[in-house]
């Protein structure tokens, strides 16, 4: 069996079509037929049921697919290494970003990172951090930014900056005028949190335990701007981190207020396999971060 072979094999499992996956492998259609029938045959086994219009995977073909394909991987990664031998920032890097973090750090990554490597593109999912821990570990990805504590092993983590808190109520509410208010503050208002998997609602409710009171108002969602939205609508209040609070961001209909010292926070990092073998492309990233840090970042008030 060869590696064209396998790749014919994955490619009618997602394609469901000969016709489509010899397209997709750039082959002709006859060809990529032969090729799996003489793959069926050393096997001993049919990997797909054909109809006249459709195709189906057989039991063993899954399980084929699916060895196929970490196969498939791995021979990629095999050339991922011999490149980054010749040039650590040639090729894509696969960046994993909480989504709390995504929205407000990627627009002004992205270009700092090609002007310290223009031939290094982001290759970007946003996901949960329990998601982010499994693709890093099964390297689907090669980098993570994530909120500390992060620590699975066989992962180095940089710290790369501190952001803290602030509450945020609606134009009018009775908080809008305050200078500061104190994080015990907050079981008394209709609170608004990330839903369950956020690590940024863990972070909350650890700086407000209160809010694990099973009588707490609270209102549930998966975006911080929904958040922010429902607050100007007047639900409840919520937490951003300071990042979300930048003037592009600024609604007139929302008010930002500090908290008492000491503030609530986050640390971000940027995790990475110990055993990755590119790091002065996670250098080149680190201090990309760091270059848009460095930027002046007004809040909005």
């Amino acid at each position: 069996m060869t590696l064209n072979e396998l790749r014919y094999v994955v490619a009618v499992a997602q394609e469901l079509s000969f016709g489509r996956a010899a397209a997709k492998c750039f082959v002709s259609q006859p060809a990529l037929s032969v090729a799996i029938q003489k793959l069926e045959e050393e096997l001993g086994a049919p990997l797909f049921e054909r109809g006249k219009s459709e195709v189906s995977v057989t039991s063993v073909g899954a399980r084929v697919v699916e060895h196929a394909q970490r196969v498939l991987e791995e021979a990629a990664r095999i050339r991922e290494i011999a490149q980054a031998g010749r040039n650590q920032l040639a090729g894509p890097l696969r960046l994993g970003v909480i989504h709390t973090v995504g929205p407000y750090l990627l627009p002004d990554l992205v270009p700092a990172l090609h002007e310290r490597a223009p031939l290094m593109p982001l290759e970007i999912e946003e996901n949960l951090t329990d998601n982010l821990e499994a693709a890093l570990k099964s390297g689907r990805i090669d980098a993570a930014i994530v909120a500390l504590p992060f620590d699975p092993p066989g992962v180095a983590t940089q710290m790369l900056y501190e952001e803290p808190f602030q509450a945020v109520v609606p134009l009018g509410h009775k908080w809008a005028k305050r200078r500061s208010v104190r994080p015990d503050e907050l079981a008394g208002e209709h609170a608004i949190l990330l839903n369950v998997g956020h690590c940024f609602r863990d972070q909350v409710l650890d700086a407000c335990p209160e809010l694990n009171r099973s009588a707490a108002a609270i209102t549930r969602t998966n975006s911080l701007e929904t958040a922010r939205n429902m607050v100007a609508s007047g639900l409840g209040i919520t937490v951003l981190p300071r990042d979300a609070l930048t003037p592009k961001y600024h609604s007139r209909l929302i008010v930002p207020v500090p908290f008492a010292r000491p503030a609530p926070s986050r640390r971000v990092a940027l995790a990475s396999r110990r055993s990755f073998p590119r790091p002065e492309a996670i250098e080149a990233l680190r201090a990309a971060v760091a270059d848009c840090r460095a930027r002046p970042r007004p809040q909005a008030g």
